[in-house]
């Protein structure tokens, strides 16, 4: 199942599923290659993350946030990733270090490619740090509000350069090494409004509709 979770989720942060997208069980196994039930289970995962929204006897389909539901996210993630901060500062190992440079490094290859690209990887970024805490259930709601907001980019989002967002990536690897704690929280609680101040969180973008074209890549790992 998480071949199919990874690849629907992969598919909505970068914006080729859109919200409201119907997601039918059989097109969705046929896609990956699995049973209907299995389909149906990844379904559900993504529902707990807020990707898709499940309606009883209804197919289900991609959640589609508001604005006001993003600027909401971008609040309770700002929060949320303090702590994160909090509890890494001056603790990251040289190998974590490399890591997220590694991380960074493919949003910087990736910035002239689609901006669903540099949203799933800057998304990683943000995931990563908080496994580095190894505190399960902040991994678990940051990683759950990461979503929300990819979700919320992808689909609500002004295209912008990904530029600033790199080197703010950079520049929070670097103090969240050296610390101290209350400076990098705050720096990434700047660096998330700006994200979205960047964005705007406003506007629509255009649908294509062959569900099964569409995950054809992400079907594929």
């Amino acid at each position: 199942m998480t071949a199919i979770c990874q690849g629907i989720r992969r598919a909505i942060i970068e914006g080729a599923l859109l919200p409201g997208d119907r997601l039918p069980e059989d097109a969705l196994g046929e896609s990956f290659g699995v049973s209907r039930t299995i389909a149906r289970h990844a379904l559900g995962q993504l529902a707990a993350e807020g990707l898709v929204d499940l309606r009883r006897n209804r197919i289900a389909t991609v959640a589609a946030p508001t604005p006001a539901d993003a600027r909401d996210i971008f609040d309770i993630r700002v929060a949320l990733e303090r702590q994160v901060v909090q509890h890494l500062a001056g603790n990251l190992t040289p190998d974590q270090v490399a890591e997220l440079k590694d991380i960074v490094a493919q949003e910087h290859a990736a910035r002239h490619g689609p901006d669903g690209a540099s949203i799933r990887l800057a998304t990683e970024f943000h995931i990563r740090l908080a496994q580095m805490t190894g505190k399960p259930i902040l991994v678990r709601y940051v990683t759950e509000i990461c979503y929300r907001a990819g979700l919320s980019l992808s689909s609500l989002a002004r295209p912008h350069s990904s530029e600033c967002a790199i080197s703010e990536h950079l520049a929070l690897i670097e103090l969240i090494a050296r610390g101290p704690a209350d400076k990098a929280a705050q720096m990434m609680a700047d660096h998330l409004e700006a994200v979205a101040a960047r964005a705007l969180l406003s506007g629509d973008r255009g649908r294509s509709r062959d569900l099964v074209n569409i995950l054809q890549p992400y079907a594929k790992g």
